[in-house]
């Protein structure tokens, strides 16, 4: 049977305490045994269905876990209290002092700060390549390099990884291949296509409301056993810890991500075409023009679309600000930067949220000062929001009559 991750999540069988149809939330840091011996065992991990201490584990926290590893297909989920937090709790769980890693050298500001800048105070070395150039990273594997990172689309460029191609790679190498699923959710399923382990920003399209930031890891359970492990686990020492009841309010969040995510790509798309056809350059996969198009449709769950993100190029900053003030007047959307939110989010780029990323590596990558990055609402009517946007490209000499 195909494996769609909506039935995988409609299937879950989640009571609360009392019969609830919502999981009780788990409002305790600490919980109470009745023998001591159990305390000992569930310590140990050896006491299946008991607690012990919230930074292990909490059941509103499993709740969650358990569902994002049931939407990815893997065996074992842990949620975090950012998305940045599960990032460098998988990456730093996986290398050690004089490792290596290979990261597409597009990829979010954040985590290219933390690979780029942090990681050397460990003498962990990183090699950013163009993730689409399978040969560039291929050269790029040393006999140190413990793992390849990418996003399943990058951020903001939007180029596709060829998640396959690079699980083969990285099973050649004996080394892991860490994927960011954050701007695909239920579109793109890269445990499924070879990925180790795979991250979330739940703050995005998985939860959809901004209102919270979250984290999620999901992969073998022989993984996520070492990142909680008391003595050795990075998630379990560094206490990047989710809030009991955002774990709640996300997970029923959740059960909406796939009329979501149709509606998101839907909309998307709609104004992809549009600023094509404006002659405005114009990036976005569900393009047949895009370089990646064939690659993600030959990876994707098809029928939630191909994803909520749209970039456009303006060719300047100045330009870009422009519009984006114009747009945020014209209500068709807020200057600000995240994305998955259910009004559309604007941003340049290079001066927000991949500022971290000096110019010069910006231009080398493709990034264009110009560069505006839609994350596409939930509009109901998304022809009104285009004849919106069409009127702040014309209020500011970017579309003629």
């Amino acid at each position: 049977m195909k494996f769609d991750p909506a039935n995988q999540i409609q299937d879950l069988r989640h009571f609360g305490e009392f019969g609830d149809v919502n999981p009780s939330v788990t409002d305790s840091a600490t919980f109470t045994f009745m023998q001591a011996k159990t305390m000992v065992d569930t310590f140990q991990g050896e006491a299946d269905g008991c607690f012990l201490y919230s930074r292990h584990w909490n059941p509103s926290n499993k709740y969650l876990a358990d569902a994002m590893a049931a939407m990815e297909g893997t065996e074992a989920g842990w949620v975090t209290g950012s998305g940045m937090g599960a990032i460098t709790s998988a990456i730093l769980q996986l290398v050690s002092c004089g490792d290596h890693i290979v990261s597409s050298v597009t990829t979010y500001g954040g985590t290219f700060a933390f690979l780029s800048n942090y990681l050397k105070k460990f003498n962990i070395a990183v090699s950013f390549v163009d993730i689409t150039d399978l040969s560039a990273v291929e050269a790029a594997i040393r006999p140190e390099t413990r793992l390849i990172y990418t996003e399943t689309m990058t951020n903001p460029l939007l180029q596709i990884s060829d998640i396959p191609g690079l699980s083969a790679m990285a099973n050649r190498h004996g080394i892991k291949l860490v994927v960011d699923n954050t701007f695909t959710p239920m579109i793109v399923s890269p445990a499924r296509l070879g990925a180790h382990v795979v991250v979330y920003s739940l703050t995005k399209f998985v939860n959809g409301k901004n209102d919270c930031v979250a984290g999620a890891i999901c992969s073998t359970n022989e993984f996520i056993n070492s990142l909680i492990d008391v003595n050795h686990g990075t998630a379990m020492l560094l206490g990047p810890v989710l809030d009991p009841f955002r774990s709640s309010s996300i997970l029923k969040n959740l059960h909406t991500l796939h009329i979501r995510m149709k509606q998101h790509s839907y909309n998307a798309a709609y104004l992809a075409e549009k600023f094509t056809a404006s002659g405005i350059r114009t990036i976005y996969p569900g393009l047949p023009s895009h370089p990646g198009h064939d690659l993600l449709k030959s990876m994707m769950n098809p029928q939630f679309g191909f994803g909520g993100m749209i970039a456009i190029d303006l060719g300047t900053a100045e330009k870009a600000s422009a519009l984006m003030e114009d747009m945020e007047l014209n209500d068709v959307g807020y200057l600000a930067v995240s994305l998955g939110y259910f009004k559309t989010l604007f941003s340049n780029s290079g001066k927000s949220t991949s500022s971290e990323v000096p110019e010069d590596i910006q231009r080398r990558m493709g990034l264009s000062e110009g560069l505006v990055r839609y994350s596409v609402g939930l509009d109901n009517d998304i022809e009104r929001s285009w004849m919106k946007i069409a009127d702040s490209l014309r209020k500011v000499g970017l579309l003629k009559d």
